[in-house]
């Protein structure tokens, strides 16, 4: 495996070769790539091997040297419960859903029950777009096979390995549940935003709560999943329209605690990031590029993507997702 910064000219060398790869990058650079066994997605925020930047003139690209054979899919909403229907035996898959589009939230809140999901490794990211385009610029997904974006669906990349070889996922998530009780919540109804939550037994006006409680919305609220810590991390809180938003739906009647504070922010993600990387396909969230201050910062040799929201088999959010490939013993 090894990750790249490319042009235009040299990434559309590498797909012509029929290298197998997963790109990032702007819209307009993806859109110039000619056919092959490639998939993309929007983004404009990197870290790189000097640290983290907004890119626009280059493609962050990760060619998979390790796999034998690769198909690229694009699905439609309707069809995300087939997503395993297209694995690879022996193989993993890589999945790109455009942010705040309705395959974002469809696979967030039923993902983990689409039969087969969790069959094979599966990991990838939400697109995106820079912060100041939120709103007015859609995310996309590009299908190599094809060469066509799409705003909505999802880009699915599956990879079939030699025999023997395996896959090692892994998920660093450098937050805890708190204790407070004040800060533990439920959603009498689930979805990307909420007026009302409750809290130890009342039903309160979210925004206003956060207000006046002075809650850092830094941190994310955590939800224990069998023992995993999944995050839902909070994208605006509009106390005029009574309104929160978030990066990751929140699932009604299920208990979010907001995560414990971390002290200096920067200094713990880089902590908890250390490690080689070199050879590791990763993805990282925005919000860990903005609260951990990783412009013009380095994480280890860690290198990739800046995302919307991660996928490891689950929609995550605030943390960052990594991957080996194990050759077979």
């Amino acid at each position: 495996m090894k990750n790249e910064m490319l042009t235009v000219a040299e990434a559309s060398k590498r797909i012509d070769a029929g290298t197998v790869m997963v790109i990032a990058g702007s819209e307009d650079l993806l859109a110039q790539l000619p056919r092959g066994a490639w998939i993309g997605g929007t983004t404009v925020y990197f870290v790189t091997d000097t640290g983290g930047a907004v890119v626009r003139d280059r493609l962050f690209c990760t060619s998979l040297s390790e796999a034998i054979g690769a198909s690229p899919r694009h699905v439609t909403v309707e069809d995300l419960p087939l997503i395993s229907k297209g694995y690879h035996p022996g193989g993993f898959s890589m999945i790109m859903v455009p942010a705040f589009s309705v395959a974002h939230s469809d696979f967030a809140v039923e993902g983990q029950n689409y039969p087969g999901l969790f069959d094979q490794p599966l990991l990838g990211w939400v697109t995106g777009v820079h912060l100041d385009e939120v709103g007015t610029r859609a995310p996309m997904v590009f299908d190599g096979a094809t060469g066509q974006g799409h705003d909505e669906g999802a880009m699915l990349l599956h990879v079939a390995l030699p025999e023997g070889a395996s896959v090692n996922l892994d998920i660093l998530n450098i937050f805890a549940q708190g204790d407070a009780p004040e800060l533990a919540f439920s959603f009498p109804e689930g979805g990307f935003s909420t007026r009302r939550a409750v809290v130890n037994g009342q039903e309160v006006d979210f925004a206003q709560y956060i207000s006046e409680k002075g809650i850092d919305t830094r941190l994310p609220l955590v939800a224990n999943y069998a023992g995993a810590m999944v995050n839902v991390s909070i994208r605006s809180v509009d106390v005029d329209e009574g309104e929160v938003a978030f990066y990751a739906p929140v699932l009604a009647g299920v208990e979010y605690r907001q995560a414990r504070a971390l002290g200096n922010y920067a200094q713990a993600f880089a902590t908890s990031a250390a490690g080689e990387g070199l050879g590791q396909y990763s993805c990282n969230c925005i919000l860990n590029y903005l609260y951990g201050e990783l412009e013009g910062q380095r994480t280890g040799n860690f290198t990739g993507p800046v995302t919307f929201g991660e996928i490891a088999y689950i929609l995550l959010n605030q943390t960052m997702v990594r991957m080996d490939i194990l050759p077979a013993a």
